[in-house]
């Protein structure tokens, strides 16, 4: 296979308009797709929990029929990545070209001067050893040595296409064959599968491992209500501590309509303070965000709203984060999880605004904002074969960013501005850096930026920060490396385009008193949130338990534009969660995928949503599973 591998990426060269990352087919059956990664999956992994840890494990792509080159490995793993999990990899053959005969004969026969079907051990030599990902002598010879079968030293190359293509069937077949012969394998990770899809317009099944028990029979719920399908028991031959069963869950959504919050009528006569931020999304597919501490100076009733931030100066094309889903969760308490009090969250929807209205006693609360990243989630990077240019030089010769860049930076400003007041304090501009380059910016190097950048009331203006970056690009002579490291850190892609990113405006609005709002520190997985996010599902839901397994325990929040669920595992035992929105419409899944499972491991607290998975050893022992299903509308 690093034969193959070698060879597709030298030929490729021959064919590089065909050769891009166009995806897969769409499948017929979204469910047999993911039956073939995970078959590949655990052909080196005993587990989908296990995480790849190296560029060489993702070679594993062979197995689910990819022939992925160097170039592709490295697209995939960059200098920053250490972990890749299950749906990652997913993702990557899911957008990732399968070998294609057809292309391989095209790249041969532009080598094939004599037009007779052969290639010469020479001419073959050439390619490989000068083009493409250049391969050594050895490997050569070793191509010869498999597909060269008269040794005759010519290379039958319609024939090698073959054997390319029937081996990476192979692979194929092979990891399909293991899964279904070990069935113990197969069950942990699928479950049993139910006879019929449930009809609900809006379901999310969800497949659970159970201990041996007596066979129960079909219990269904009337609609509004959580479905319980039991499946039937497995032999007692096979019990034992780590066997188990499947049951089905089905979740539709609400019909009830809920009733929006209005805003205050004399809201002007209100005090009011906000801040601005932004959701940045990790390598890892984790969320990273502000946290702020909101004073209340008396008790009095508030009204907390959060919104995407549009940065767009086109009333007609607003930017493209503007329908990504945001919430705020206020946390009373020390910054531990034990001491934490979830007090509320902003639950009521007004178009893009998130709402909450209340009452609040007098204190210091901390305000921590949410995303399911169901509309926030990691794209296939594309590549880009002229990245956009950000620093040219003039007609006297001096370095100046360009007019793309200018608006890249101008955006960035308006972002790290978390005051709105159009200036960057010492503190605004340290979250900025500690974004890009994890560091911060002492009282020293600020007051040498204030005597060489525009500056108004010791704050830095946009103007300043322009001088700034190109001050940074003069520095290395143009070389805009370390201008697209900031760039990326913020979001942006290759197009200057911010994708991986979405900024956010909250607004507090006090009746008595003034209140005021500070960012605190930039966070990914803060684990107060993690807990306020399970206690705002399991205080708002009720509670089922799977029969014969009390201790398996499903929650289900149902907002006016969100599902959530948590699975709460309290058995010593693994639990595999199967979930199944083949049956949705008008949603979005935090997880990206239709069809997923999850493996949540015995007795460990696990919150999970989207890609990002927290392991966190102190407080009770427990195991959760989190997942989120954004409605499109009212009617799903």
């Amino acid at each position: 296979h690093h034969i193959f591998e070698n060879l597709d990426a030298a030929v490729s060269a021959e064919f590089s308009a065909s050769s891009q990352s166009i995806g897969m087919q769409k499948c017929t059956d979204e469910e047999t797709f993911y039956m073939h990664c995970r078959a590949a999956y655990l052909t080196v992994f005993r587990s989908s929990l296990a995480s790849i840890s190296s560029k060489h494990q993702l070679c594993l792509l062979q197995q689910a029929g990819r022939n992925p080159s160097q170039a592709t490995l490295n697209k995939h793993w960059t200098p920053s990545t250490t972990k890749l999990n299950f749906d990652d990899f997913c993702e990557i053959v899911k957008n990732e070209r399968p070998t294609e005969v057809h292309d391989l004969m095209r790249a041969f026969r532009k080598m094939d001067i004599n037009g007779d079907g052969y290639i010469s051990h020479n001419e073959l030599h050439i390619v490989l050893t000068s083009r493409g990902e250049k391969m050594a002598a050895k490997e050569v010879d070793a191509i010869f040595s498999l597909a060269d079968t008269n040794k005759d030293g010519k290379l039958d190359y319609a024939e090698f296409c073959r054997l390319l293509e029937s081996t990476a069937e192979q692979c194929q077949i092979a990891a399909l064959e293991r899964l279904e012969a070990d069935a113990k394998l197969k069950r942990q990770n699928f479950g049993n599968e139910l006879d019929s899809p449930p009809k609900s317009l809006a379901s999310t099944a969800v497949t659970v491992p159970q201990p041996p028990h007596k066979t129960e029979p079909d219990i269904t719920l009337k609609k509004g209500t959580t479905d319980l399908c039991r499946s039937s028991s497995r032999p007692s031959s096979a019990r034992s501590r780590r066997s188990s069963l499947s049951n089905a869950i089905t979740m539709a959504a609400s019909n009830t309509k809920s009733v929006k919050l209005a805003e205050p009528t004399s809201i002007q006569d209100w005090h009011h303070t906000c801040m601005k931020g932004s959701f940045f999304l990790e390598e890892d597919g984790g969320i990273t965000s502000l946290q702020y501490r909101l004073t209340v100076p008396q008790t009095a009733t508030v009204y907390l709203t959060i919104r995407p931030l549009n940065l767009s100066q086109r009333l007609e094309k607003p930017s493209s984060w503007m329908s990504v889903d945001t919430a705020v969760f206020v946390v009373s308490g020390k910054d531990t999880k034990e001491d934490s009090t979830l007090v509320c969250f902003t639950e009521s929807r007004d178009k893009e605004k998130c709402c909450w209205k209340g009452e609040l006693s007098a204190g210091t609360y901390c305000l921590l904002p949410f995303t399911t990243s169901c509309r926030l989630r990691k794209r296939t990077r594309k590549s880009v074969s002229k990245p956009v240019t950000l620093v040219n030089r003039t007609d006297t010769g001096e370095l100046d960013l360009t007019r793309d860049f200018r608006g890249a930076l101008s955006d960035i400003f308006e972002v790290i501005d978390l005051d709105g007041n159009g200036l960057l304090s010492l503190e605004e501009y340290n979250f900025f850096e500690l974004r890009t380059s994890g560091e911060n910016c002492d009282e020293e190097a600020w007051a040498v930026c204030k005597e060489n950048f525009d500056t108004r009331k010791n704050q830095l203006s946009r103007q300043g920060f322009m001088e700034l970056n190109l001050m940074e690009a003069s520095e290395r002579g143009g070389d805009p490396t370390d201008l697209w490291v900031t760039l990326e850190a913020m979001g942006y892609n290759r197009n200057l385009e911010m994708v991986e990113a979405c900024p956010f405006l909250i607004d507090v609005y006090c009746e008595e008193g003034q209140c005021t709002l500070q960012p605190v520190s930039l966070e990914s997985g803060h684990r107060i949130l993690n807990t306020a996010l399970q206690r705002s599902i399991t205080a708002r839901s009720e509670v089922k338990t799977l029969r014969g397994q009390e201790n398996v325990l499903v929650y289900t929040y149902r907002g006016e534009h969100r599902i959530s669920t948590v699975i709460a595992n309290k058995t010593n035992q693994k639990v595999t969660v199967h979930v199944n929105n083949e049956q949705s419409k008008n949603c979005s899944s935090s997880r990206g995928m239709s069809v997923f499972a999850v493996e949540v491991p015995a007795r460990t607290k696990m919150v999970r949503y989207c890609t990002h998975r927290t392991h966190c050893p102190i407080g009770p022992r427990l195991s959760c599973l989190l997942f989120f299903l954004l409605l499109d509308s009212a009617k799903c």
